[in-house]
C-alpha cells in the first residue's frame, strides 16, 4: 500500500537544486542569516551554557560544528545546542496555520548534517527548503495542539526527512526514517503551558535530534515502524485522524515563502498586538493615564498568550514573552519590545504590572474569520478622560503579507550579533549567508572567534 510517508519519501528523494526558484533561494539565504542572529542574542543564555558544554564534552573529528567554535561533535549534538540557541529568544522565524510552528529550527539540523558530510551550499539549500516544505505542510494539514500534543513532532519529522537528503538516502531508506522519527518523539504542550522554563528553548532543538538520529540509523540500515501515520496505532487513529498534505506546485510555491521573519522578540500570535499598541503610543501618551485595554483576538492567540493565569504574572522571560498583554503593556511604556523588555527587573516592574491589570484579552468572530491568513489583533484603549483609541493590525512588519526588507533582517543580525562577535566577524557571516548556495564548505560560515 502507498502510505503517506511513502508519499513524502519520494518527492523528498526526487527534489534537487533546480527545482527552487531564485526567490526561494534567497529566502533561504536570509532565513540562515536570521537564525545564527537570533542564536547569537542568545549567547549568554542558560540553555545556551547547558548544552553547549555537553556538546563541547563529545568530540567526533569530521563531525559538525558547536556553533561559534572549533569544536566538532557529533550531528545530533550540534543540532541540540545550536537549534536551542536559535530558539531561546523567541525571535525566530514562525509559520502559523492549523498547526503553530518555527520552521527555521530545522536550520541546524541540515548545517550540522550537511557540515559533517563536506556537502556544499546547494545541497542544504535544498535540504532547507524540503524541511520547510514537509513542516509547514503537515501544518496546514492537522492540528497537534488541539490535542494536547506539541508541534515539535512534526520537526522530528521535517528534520529527519532533511537530514535523510542530505545523507543521500533511497526513498525507501527515508520512509525508515519516518518511521524511526515519528514513533518515539511524541511530546506534549505542557512545555508551553503555565509558566514556561528553560525547556522551550530546547524542545525542537531535540526533536531535530532525533530526527537527525533516525536517519544516520536508517542510513546504517535500521528500519522503522510500518505506516506510521495510516497504521492501527499511528498518527492518524491517535491523535489527528486522516489527513492528505499538499506540496509545492512549482518553484515558486514552496512554503518558506509563506513563513515570517519575526520583528520583535516576541510569541508570534503577540506580534501584531505589539505593533498596534506602538502605533497607538503617541496618541496615548502618558500610559499613565490609560484606565483599560481591551484586545480583540483569536482563539489560538488567546488560548497559547491571553487566558492563563500565569500570563499576568510572569516570573519568567519565557512565560513573559508568551503573555500577549505583558508584550502589549511594556510596548506601550518604552515604544519598543526587546530582548531587554525580558530581563527579570522589567518583568517585575510595578508600572508594567499595574498596566497589566489594566488588559483584557477576548476572541471575536471577526478576528477568528482572519486567522490565519493574517495575524488579526485590535486594541482598544480607553483613556482616563474618556476618550477611546483603537488600531486594528492583520499583517504584522515581518509577515508574509508585510514582509521585512533585506536591509531590515541585516539590521536586526547586526543588533543580535553586537557584543557577541566583532564586527568584522558580522560582516563575514552576512556575506557568506547571502551567498551559501555558491559555498562548498560551510565550516567557515559556523566556526568564528567570539567576544562574549
Amino acid at each position: 500500500m502507498a502510505t503517506l510517508a511513502h508519499w513524502l519519501a519520494e518527492r523528498a528523494h526526487k527534489l534537487t537544486f533546480s527545482d527552487l526558484s531564485s526567490e526561494t533561494v534567497h529566502e533561504v539565504r536570509r532565513r540562515i542569516l536570521d537564525s545564527i542572529g537570533t542564536a547569537l542574542g542568545a549567547w549568554t543564555s542558560r540553555p545556551a551554557q547547558v548544552t553547549r558544554k555537553i556538546a563541547l564534552g563529545v568530540s567526533h573529528p569530521g563531525g559538525a560544528s558547536v556553533l561559534g567554535t572549533r569544536h566538532r561533535t557529533t550531528p545530533d549534538l550540534a543540532t541540540f545546542t545550536n537549534g536551542a540557541l536559535v530558539r531561546y529568544l523567541d525571535f525566530n522565524d514562525t509559520y502559523l496555520s492549523k498547526e503553530p510552528a518555527h520552521p527555521s529550527d530545522n536550520i541546524p539540523a541540515a548545517l550540522a548534517v550537511g557540515q559533517a558530510l563536506g556537502r556544499g551550499g546547494k545541497d542544504i539549500v535544498t535540504a532547507i527548503a524540503l524541511a520547510y516544505e514537509v513542516q509547514c505542510r503537515l501544518c496546514d494539514a492537522a492540528s497537534l495542539r488541539k490535542h494536547g500534543w506539541d508541534h515539535v513532532y512534526y520537526g522530528a519529522l521535517s528534520s529527519a526527512l532533511a537530514a535523510a537528503k542530505l545523507y543521500g538516502l533511497s526513498t525507501e531508506q527515508m520512509v525508515h526514517t519516518l518511521g524511526l522519527a515519528g514513533v518515539c518523539n511524541f511530546a506534549t504542550r505542557q512545555t508551553r503551558t503555565g509558566q514556561i522554563s528553560d525547556w522551550k528553548a530546547c524542545a525542537f532543538s531535540n526533536a531535530a535530534r532525533n530526527g537527525v538520529f533516525a536517519a544516520a540509523l536508517a542510513r546504517e540500515g535500521l528500519t522503522g515502524p510500518n505506516e506510521i501515520f495510516e497504521g492501527p496505532k499511528g498518527l492518524f487513529k491517535m491523535v489527528t485522524g486522516p489527513f492528505e498534505p499538499a506540496w509545492a506546485r512549482g518553484a515558486d510555491d514552496w512554503m518558506i515563502r509563506k513563513t515570517y521573519i519575526k520583528y520583535w522578540p516576541a510569541e508570534y500570535h503577540s506580534q501584531s498586538a505589539i505593533d498596534a499598541a506602538l502605533q497607538l503610543r503617541p496618541q496615548v501618551g502618558d500610559a499613565g493615564k490609560i484606565q483599560s485595554i481591551l484586545i480583540e483576538s483569536f482563539e489560538a492567540a488567546v488560548s497559547i498568550i491571553g487566558s492563563e493565569p500565569e500570563k499576568w504574572r510572569p516570573t519568567s522571560r519565557e512565560t513573559a514573552d508568551h503573555s500577549m498583554g505583558y508584550c502589549v503593556a511594556v510596548a506601550l511604556l518604552d515604544g519598543d519590545v526587546t530582548r531587554a523588555s525580558f530581563k527579570d527587573e522589567k518583568i517585575r516592574d510595578p508600572r508594567v504590572l499595574a498596566l497589566l491589570d489594566k488588559i483584557r484579552i477576548v476572541e471575536t468572530d471577526e478576528c477568528n474569520a482572519g486567522y490565519p491568513d493574517g495575524i488579526p489583533n485590535r486594541l482598544i484603549i480607553t483613556l482616563a478622560d474618556g476618550r477611546k483609541v483603537e488600531k486594528y493590525v492583520k499583517y504584522p512588519r515581518g509577515h508574509a503579507g508585510n514582509p521585512m526588507t533585506d536591509d531590515e533582517v541585516v539590521a536586526k543580525f547586526r543588533k543580535l550579533a553586537g557584543g557577541v562577535v566583532s564586527a568584522s566577524t558580522a560582516d563575514r557571516i552576512i556575506d557568506l549567508c547571502m551567498k551559501f548556495d555558491r559555498l562548498t564548505d560551510v565550516a567557515p560560515l559556523v566556526e568564528f572567534e567570539t567576544l562574549a
